[in-house]
């Protein structure tokens, strides 16, 4: 799991992707025909089919992870915040983030009588441990963007670490472009930016391929843990092949031929309902004429926080389940 190990720990919040793209890329140059990096920032390979009107499938999964932007700095240093993407303040508390430039933070919280037990972001700080305001400045700016810093490790045979939300999507299409020995149509691996934000990426790779088929590879909540909501979905069950989240609903023919491709190669898998959440493919099935889509979630416990963890036998479900869809494609039969 090195490179899944990589990917996670590499910087990379929405809207400062580059070097993922850049490590992506190196991966997966000699898997594809043309690699191509659109306005936005979208890594995009193409890999032909070798037959006459094949469908055009475009397969996702966003390099960006959620992060931290500067919007001053006090008199005495300390950096206040705001959200790239979607922050849950209780998950944050005396973490460490890295800027870009390498400098490194904790995040801590004001302890005046006043706040309140569940911290807000208006009373939470980063400590780079500067001494003032001229200190810090010269240090990291204000825009300056965070990411969390935490190292992946794997446990027993789940793989913890941060920014799986959607490493571990991209980490599956590069290991499917490595062991794909067939394919039936024309293969759009696409790996998007500012996800976190907006499923922006999304709405441009999609317009540029214009493709038939979507699959969107992100990961989703589960139900597995101590008191957690009720949800038929858990870790190390196998992939999740999505039915509906809280902004969309996957095509009837592209998910039952997703079941159908786990059953015939015996794949372990399970279907999600997810009510709070989304992903690209909420996006790229509206783009144009509209794009028959789907999503495959790899099963993630403490989502959007500095420790997400996943089973490695799911994440293999997932990629054995995208060798399907290269092989057979997604038309109906």
């Amino acid at each position: 799991m090195e490179l899944a190990k990589r990917l996670c720990d590499t910087y990379g919040p929405a809207g400062r992707e580059g070097a993922v793209r850049e490590l992506i890329k190196a991966e997966i140059k000699d898997y594809c025909t043309d690699i191509a990096v659109d306005r936005l920032g979208n890594l995009i390979a193409y890999i032909p089919a070798k037959r006459k009107n094949a469908e055009k499938i475009m397969l996702c999964a966003h390099m960006d992870e959620i992060g931290l932007i500067v919007t001053y700095v006090d008199k005495k240093g300390f950096l206040r915040f705001t959200n790239i993407g979607g922050i849950f303040t209780e998950r944050i508390l005396y973490e460490r983030v890295i800027f870009e430039n390498g400098v490194i933070g904790v995040i801590g919280v004001e302890t005046k009588p006043e706040t309140p037990k569940q911290p807000r972001m208006d009373n939470m700080y980063i400590d780079i441990g500067a001494k003032n305001r001229e200190e810090a400045e010269a240090m990291v700016r204000i825009g300056d963007i965070a990411a969390f810093s935490q190292n992946a490790m794997v446990l027993k045979k789940r793989l913890l670490a941060k920014a799986l939300d959607d490493r571990i999507g991209c980490y599956c299409l590069i290991e499917t472009m490595r062991k794909m020995k067939s394919h039936k149509d024309d293969l759009y691996f696409v790996f998007t930016v500012q996800e976190e934000v907006g499923l922006r990426g999304a709405r441009t790779g999609a317009y540029a391929i214009s493709p038939t088929y979507a699959l969107a590879i992100d990961v989703t909540d589960t139900g597995d843990t101590p008191e957690s909501s009720k949800m038929a979905v858990s870790i190390g069950s196998g992939v999740a092949i999505k039915v509906k989240d809280s902004g969309f609903i996957s095509n009837p023919v592209v998910k039952e031929n997703l079941v159908s491709y786990a059953q015939e190669a015996d794949i372990p898998y399970q279907l999600e309902i997810l009510e709070h959440g989304t992903t690209d493919a909420a996006m790229i099935q509206v783009v144009k004429q509209g794009v028959l889509s789907g999503v495959l979630s790899i099963p993630t416990r403490y989502i959007h926080s500095t420790n997400e963890l996943c089973d490695l036998s799911d994440i293999d479900a997932t990629v054995q389940l995208l060798l399907q869809v290269c092989k057979k494609g997604l038309s109906p039969s």
